[in-house]
């Protein structure tokens, strides 16, 4: 645990790439390989299941430390994250251990059907043998909340460093869904990879979006465009009469998308499909927001199928006839895909279209138009490059269309986490219903530090009520949201949805009373 924690420390104190990357092969050369199996899991995020629930927590933790509980809270809403608190409140540790990583994340998951007496002993005897930096990383392992500020693409270009193995290899044998309790560390990384992991995706290639004039990339001809459909990445596989289904997050969704599991009788071969799930009917996308409805349930109900049907908007080929193409020219995979969904025959595989152009004024005018498809833009891709690995720049591009915007009052007000919980940074804001203003939105990013101190300031000082963190306020400051789609919602007052708010400016020239309302927002909503 201590070398975790030495190697987390140091990967948090630097903000550049090559230093994490070297942290990362030092310890992937020296830790134990347990321990660099569990390494490889959280930092994919592949955290283990939460087995204490964080008011057990909290009590416990106030009670060792020998403060009430109220003065815990307080301080738990000062300092913005539970493991630190806990952290930075307990007394010292009574002994050290050498406790491995791997033996304390196995320590917390034989807890899961235990008494809430024996829970109690184990974390109190666990926090006695840990230091602080320890115990803050074994609290984010019991609140199943770790997380840490370094990429994929830096984990894996470290083990391929540490293991001497091409990046690429190491990247697809991280892919799928392997059991960081069950696998070896050689099993993961090191042995061949077989044939015999008929579920195993290849890692998806990512678009970089489009910042500058959209005629710096040349001839127009040297280019396939489509549309950038609102729906999840997924990756269909179909090997040796199986579906397999992957969202871009590398979770095996097969079972949370029934429709799609009848392609498995296609007869069409080992096959691999890059493509959009999209709720898809008469024809068209149907809005995001019933995809939603179907997303982290365990179980799809008969109401859920029929509301929000699944297609999968194919778009790429990486895998024909058993055999890996990703290396073919797109223009080659293009062919190939068509030809696997002619003979797939199913309306369940769709094929995505390809939007014809001339000149760079032509698509433009074409990416205006994307919300009439209920399309996030164009996707354009190089019509002679490979299928690459992981975000490069160069061959594939996304064009969104400018988001919608809205100007909004800001009623709610509460601190942020970790180096913003000295700062009111998360933010409730609304429109004109009438004379009444009505909640619809809550965004956290889009100012810099400097504007996030100096609402922090007014916030202060205009504070109409507190609810726990939470501080209504005048309703006075004007900022405007940009989002990037809106819905009907049952479940919200506003009786509207909108997906991805945040913060574009503060709007110091307009008083509250001039902020839009409910029915301008209604207007973005397509019959």
């Amino acid at each position: 645990m201590r070398e975790f924690a030495a190697l987390f420390k140091t990967i948090d104190q630097t903000t550049k790439s090559s230093a994490k990357v070297a942290a990362l092969v030092e310890y992937f050369r020296k830790a134990s390989d347990p321990d660099k199996v569990w390494t490889i899991a959280l930092f994919s995020h592949r955290r283990p299941k939460r087995t204490i629930t964080t008011s057990y927590l909290r009590q416990w933790s106030a009670e060792r430390s020998n403060i009430p509980l109220w003065l815990f809270e307080e301080s738990y809403h000062i300092v913005g994250d539970l493991a630190e608190t806990i952290a930075l409140l307990l007394p010292a540790p009574e002994q050290r251990s050498e406790y491995s990583l791997d033996h304390w994340i196995r320590y917390n998951t034989a807890l899961r059907d235990v008494t809430e007496e024996e829970k109690k002993a184990a974390i109190i005897a666990a926090w006695n043998q840990l230091d602080s930096d320890e115990r803050f990383l074994y609290n984010k392992l019991i609140t199943g909340g770790f997380r840490i500020g370094v990429s994929q693409k830096s984990v894996i270009k470290a083990l391929a460093k540490a293991t001497e193995q091409e990046e690429s290899v190491v990247t697809h044998r991280l892919m799928g869904a392997w059991d960081p309790f069950a696998i070896t560390y050689d099993q993961l990384v090191n042995e061949a990879d077989g044939k015999e992991d008929l579920s195993r995706p290849y890692p998806f290639y990512l678009a970089y979006a489009v910042e500058k004039d959209i005629a710096i990339l040349g001839d127009p001809s040297d280019w396939q465009a489509e549309r950038k459909w609102d729906g999840i990445r997924g990756q269909l596989i179909l090997r040796e009469g199986e579906v397999y289904l992957w969202s871009r997050g590398e979770e095996l969704v097969t079972d949370k998308f029934p429709e799609l599991q009848p392609l498995a009788q296609s007869g069409v071969g080992n096959v691999v499909i890059d493509g959009e799930i999209l709720p898809y009917k008469d024809g068209q996308p149907l809005p995001f927001a019933l995809l939603q409805t179907r997303i982290g349930r365990k179980t799809v109900a008969k109401k859920h199928l029929q509301s929000a049907p699944v297609h999968l908007m194919a778009y790429d080929l990486l895998e024909y006839d058993g055999m890996d193409i990703r290396h073919e020219p797109m223009r080659q995979r293009r062919k190939l895909l068509e030809e696997v969904v002619q003979k797939v025959n199913n309306e369940r595989l769709l094929l995505s279209p390809i939007v014809l152009f001339d000149s760079w004024q032509q698509l433009a005018d074409e990416r205006d138009a994307s919300r009439e498809y209920r399309a996030e833009g164009i996707m354009l891709k190089k019509v002679d490059s490979p299928y690459l690995s992981g975000r490069k720049k160069g061959d594939w591009w996304k064009w969104k269309v400018d988001p919608m915007t809205v100007d909004a009052v800001l009623l709610y007000a509460q601190r942020g986490h970790g180096r913003r919980a000295n700062l009111y940074t998360d933010f409730t804001f609304a429109v004109w219903s009438g004379e009444a203003l009505v909640p619809f939105a809550k965004a956290y990013s889009g100012l810099t530090d400097a504007e996030f101190k100096e609402i922090t300031k007014w916030v202060k000082k205009n504070t109409r009520e507190r609810f726990g963190p939470v501080c209504s306020v005048q309703p006075e400051l004007v900022f405007e949201l940009a989002f990037e789609g809106i819905a009907d919602s049952s479940r919200h007052k506003s009786g509207i949805a909108v997906r991805f708010p945040r913060m574009k400016r503060w709007r110091h020239d307009k008083p509250a009373n001039e902020a839009d309302t409910l029915d301008y927002l209604k207007a973005f909503l397509k019959p």
